[in-house]
């Protein structure tokens, strides 16, 4: 399994990240982690609750750790 990659953060990026911040109401920088996992079409595991509910996202809450 691979750990992870550098993605450079570019304007199409940042304009896509924008659209998703506003549309379901997430602070910019959660925005940006979700854009790049939907742009990757990669899944984004975590247990951050800005994330539940949103597609191709694994919400862990941090209760059941």
């Amino acid at each position: 399994m691979q750990q992870g990659r550098t993605v450079a953060i570019d304007a199409a990026l940042a304009l896509f990240a924008a659209q998703l911040s506003l549309r379901h109401k997430l602070p910019m920088a959660d925005s940006l982690i979700y854009a790049t996992a939907r742009q990757a079409q990669a899944d984004l595991w975590t247990m951050d609750a800005d994330f539940q509910g949103l597609p191709g996202v694994h919400y862990v809450p941090k209760t059941l750790l």
